[in-house]
């Protein structure tokens, strides 16, 4: 059975992270306000080492490994920002990464993780290609896991992300983190415990498991349709179901066209780069599901594949 973090894990996960990951900044903008009718702050980890949130996570798993765990060096499976992020912390490290992407992953993602000096590992883009994959990388390795969601050491990262966001604002009443794996959210919650915040998750329509999965509290099966937020795509994972359902988290959804729109309008108004995934809460923000409240969004990262944005807007020439 997997632990989940308790508060002392979530203390020694930002010591540990301490001077070794950005404290991102929130920004703000009337223009968000007023067409939300709520006073919205955006936690931008679109700045973050490796351009995502799951710097925090990977970082945490990697500095928590004792010497002789190091030195077998690391695996994962992910569809780019973990992988990137695990590649990235080993490199600090000076361990070996292997990391295991679907082929249909964005190329910029994977010549990121090639960049920080890992290998990738491509397989079919089905999460038990991914996680069948893995099993074999390492059993031919000797390579720890650190799973992009289902590690206690990589939730308890990502809960700093929610943590600073509560000291950098005041009186929130709502953080809303977008819903992948589960683990930002997972860490939301967590971090959230003994405050009176709401935590609500934001997903897209077509991949909508972890929406479904709580509003019934059965876990469901992977999502198989198609969505611009590439991120989003895997399963919720079962620890942060455990977490989410145990804090009575609901996850509100929203469609690709929503997703669209918002990605543009931070892009026009905010002068942000979001990748599509960040750009999921901000759609569920626009909804106006929260006048008058004081809403914290996470933007999980801003690693954004151009070639395939700029075929998406029909605007990319040869």
């Amino acid at each position: 059975m997997t632990t989940i973090p308790d508060s002392r894990a979530l203390l020694a996960a930002r010591q540990r992270l301490e001077g070794r990951i950005h404290r991102t900044p929130i920004v703000s903008a009337r223009q968000l306000d007023e067409l939300s009718r709520a006073s919205v702050f955006l936690k931008c980890e679109n700045l973050q080492k490796v351009g995502a949130f799951k710097a925090r996570g990977a970082c945490n798993a990697v500095w928590s490994l004792d010497d002789t765990a190091a030195a077998a060096g690391v695996a994962t499976h992910s569809s780019g920002n973990h992988g990137q992020a695990l590649a990235w912390a080993g490199a600090q490290r000076g361990i070996d990464v292997h990391v295991v992407m679907p082929s249909n992953s964005p190329e910029v993602k994977k010549q990121a993780v090639i960049g920080y000096g890992a290998r990738v590992i491509e397989c079919a883009p089905t999460l038990a290609a991914r996680e069948e994959t893995l099993a074999s990388v390492v059993a031919q390795t000797g390579a720890g896991v650190v799973h992009p969601y289902e590690d206690p050491r990589v939730i308890a990262g990502q809960s700093s992300a929610t943590a600073e966001l509560l000291e950098q604002v005041a009186d929130l009443d709502v953080v809303i983190a977008p819903v992948g794996g589960g683990g930002l959210i997972a860490g939301a919650v967590l971090a959230t415990r003994g405050v009176d915040v709401e935590v609500v998750g934001a997903e897209p329509l077509a991949v909508d498991d972890a929406a479904r999965s709580l509003r019934t509290g059965k876990h469901q099966p992977a999502p198989s349709g198609a969505t611009i937020a590439d991120g989003l795509r895997t399963r919720l994972g079962a620890l942060p179901f455990e977490i989410l359902s145990g804090a009575g988290v609901l996850v509100e959804t929203v469609s690709e066209r929503d997703i669209v729109r918002a990605m543009r309008f931070v892009f026009e108004r905010l002068k942000l780069v979001v990748e599509p995934s960040a750009a999921v809460p901000i759609a569920v923000v626009l909804a106006g599901g929260f006048a008058g409240k004081r809403v914290g969004v996470i933007v999980s990262g801003g690693n954004v594949d151009l070639t395939r944005f700029f075929e998406h807007f029909g605007i990319l020439d040869g």
